[in-house]
């Protein structure tokens, strides 16, 4: 499939090392928020929505991880990024696990977040086909917005729980179904091996959607990782722990 424009976000000094933002299926860019200011004071933070999420084109699916990846590279190459680092969370992690297999030219150093590289019993293209026909993500939207919070986090905070249930029932239909087919038939156990980009692998203790052991699969696999594991944390650490997922990313981006 052709590569397509995504919408993207870029914060911080101009001059600074670039890093790229991917988030999770269902999930806008602003799903960040609350960790982009604390990389934005020491990096150029770029951020961008998936296709078919958020304002980014909505082509038709099934979409596969190199789309999702070709769709980096072309944004990449439209900033005028030879390299940058890339931090990816959920279908996020998936992404950045393809591009340091397959485009290492282009990836300085990979945090890989909440993510897999196989999900074969997950669901996925059950769930596409129910958005599908349902025409919407919203009779799907509470349980999982249920499993990116822990319990107490999303009882503490229910503003962030209802913004989070708005940007799942706001995502579209087709692209949410497609990029859930692009999960569902990935097979990334093999490409692990080939990345060679420094990379940290965080897990989140609480996380329902994909649990720690998938994490900790990750970081043995490819060569040289590191995994860290959140606790508390449930798969949207990015929302519910920023300062601790900040300063990880931080701490893995600075200079030798």
């Amino acid at each position: 499939m052709t590569a397509v424009d995504v919408h993207a976000e870029a914060i911080g000094p101009e001059d600074a090392p670039a890093l790229v933002l991917a988030g999770s299926l269902g999930a806008t860019l602003a799903m960040w928020d609350r960790v982009t200011p604390l990389l934005a004071e020491r990096l150029r933070v770029i951020r961008y929505d998936a296709r078919g999420h958020g304002r980014s084109p909505v082509p038709e699916g099934p979409y596969e991880m190199a789309d999702l990846g070709g769709d980096v590279v072309a944004l990449l190459d439209r900033l005028g990024l030879e390299r940058a680092s890339f931090c990816g969370l959920s279908v996020g992690g998936m992404v950045a696990q393809w591009l340091g297999a397959n485009a290492p030219e282009r990836i300085d150093r990979l945090v890989v977040c909440c993510a897999a590289s196989h999900v074969p019993d997950g669901g996925f293209l059950e769930r596409a086909a129910a958005v599908r026909e349902a025409g919407g993500t919203a009779r799907i939207a509470e349980p999982i917005v249920g499993r990116w919070l822990t319990p107490a986090f999303a009882a503490a905070n229910p503003e962030l729980h209802e913004w989070l249930l708005e940007m799942l029932i706001s995502s579209p239909a087709e692209g949410y179904a497609a990029t859930c087919e692009a999960i569902g038939t990935m097979d990334l156990r093999a490409d692990r091996a080939r990345i060679t980009a420094p990379t940290l692998v965080i897990g989140a203790q609480q996380d329902q959607s994909l649990p720690v052991p998938l994490s900790r699969e990750i970081a043995a696999a490819v060569p040289g990782a590191r995994l860290e594991v959140l606790d508390p944390g449930a798969h949207l650490v990015a929302v519910e722990r920023p300062e601790a997922t900040a300063a990880l990313i931080l701490e893995h981006l600075a200079p030798a």
